[in-house]
C-alpha cells in the first residue's frame, strides 16, 4: 500500500534556510510577525514557496519575539483577537498582492499548545479565523480541543503530528525544557514518522504506544539538523512507499 503525506516546515523565522528546505517539503508555515518575521521576510519566503510549488500557510502566534512565541501569555480576548487578526490581515494582503493562495493556517508554539487544551481560547481564535474559513485548512493536533471546536464550526482541518518531537502519553508534546524533547537523528525521525503513517501509532517518551491520526507532519525549520533530516527523508520515505505530495 502506498501512502501520500504532506510534510510542512515553519519558515520565515530568521534562519534564512528556506532555499534548502522548500525544495524538500510540500507545505510551509510562514511567520506573520508575532514571534518572528516582518513584511520583507514574509514576501521573500512566500515568493520562494510559490517558485517551488509549495503550499503557503500563515503561522500566527502570541506577540512575543523575545521568547520566540514559546511561552504562554495571559491576554484579554480583545487582545488575542487584535493580535491574531492583525497578523493574518497583513499576511493575507501580501499574498493577494503576489497572487499566492492561502492554503492553511497553523498557530505557532505556545499558542498552538494552549489551543489544544483551552476551549475558551480556541473559541476566540476560531472567531478570528471565521472570515478565512472557506477554502483553507486549519492544521491542528489530533484529539485536541481546537480540533473538536473547529469541526463543530465546520472548518476544514488537517490533523498534524510532529516527526521531530517526542510525545507524552496524553499526546501532548514533551516540553522543550526536557533534553529529549526534540528528535535530531534522521533515522529516529524516519522511524517515528513511518509508524505514525503506516500504523497510526506514536511511541511516547515512556515507551507507550498511542493511537494518532495525521495528514500533515511537521519538521521544525529551526532544528539544528533540519536540512539533513529532510534530505534523508526524501530518500528513505519512498523506500517505505511513503511519498511527499
Amino acid at each position: 500500500m502506498e501512502y501520500r503525506i504532506d510534510i510542512n516546515c515553519d519558515v520565515g523565522e530568521g534562519l534564512e534556510n528556506e532555499d534548502i528546505l522548500l525544495p524538500l517539503i510540500s507545505s510551509c508555515n510562514i511567520a506573520c510577525g508575532g514571534h518572528a518575521g516582518d513584511l520583507e521576510t514574509m514576501r521573500k519566503v512566500a515568493l520562494l514557496a510559490k517558485q517551488h510549488g509549495v503550499l503557503v500557510g500563515a503561522h500566527p502566534s502570541y506577540p512575543d519575539k523575545e521568547h520566540f512565541g514559546r511561552i504562554s501569555m495571559t491576554m484579554a480576548p480583545a487582545e488575542v483577537k487584535q493580535s491574531i487578526g492583525s497578523q493574518l490581515e497583513v499576511f493575507c494582503q501580501l499574498l493577494k498582492e503576489e497572487e499566492i493562495p492561502l492554503n492553511h493556517i497553523k498557530p505557532h508554539g505556545a499558542l498552538y499548545n494552549d489551543l489544544a487544551k483551552d476551549q475558551a481560547l480556541a473559541k476566540i481564535f476560531l472567531e478570528v479565523l471565521a472570515p478565512y474559513r472557506k477554502g483553507i485548512y486549519l492544521y491542528v493536533p489530533y484529539n485536541s480541543v481546537i480540533a473538536k471546536e473547529a469541526l463543530e464550526q465546520e472548518f476544514n482541518i488537517k490533523y498534524e503530528a510532529f516527526a521531530d518531537r517526542n510525545y507524552n502519553s496524553d499526546l501532548t508534546l514533551v516540553s522543550r525544557q526536557h533534553p529529549q524533547a526534540v528528535i535530531n537523528d534522521p533515522k529516529d525521525v524516519l522511524r517515528h514518522l513511518v509508524a505514525m503513517v503506516k500504523e497510526q501509532v506514536v511511541t511516547t517518551l515512556n515507551g507507550d504506544k498511542r493511537a494518532i491520526i495525521a495528514e500533515t507532519f511537521c519538521i521544525h525549520g529551526d532544528s539544528v539538523r533540519v536540512s539533513e533530516i529532510l534530505t534523508y527523508l526524501s530518500v528513505e520515505l519512498p523506500k517505505n512507499l511513503i511519498y511527499i505530495k
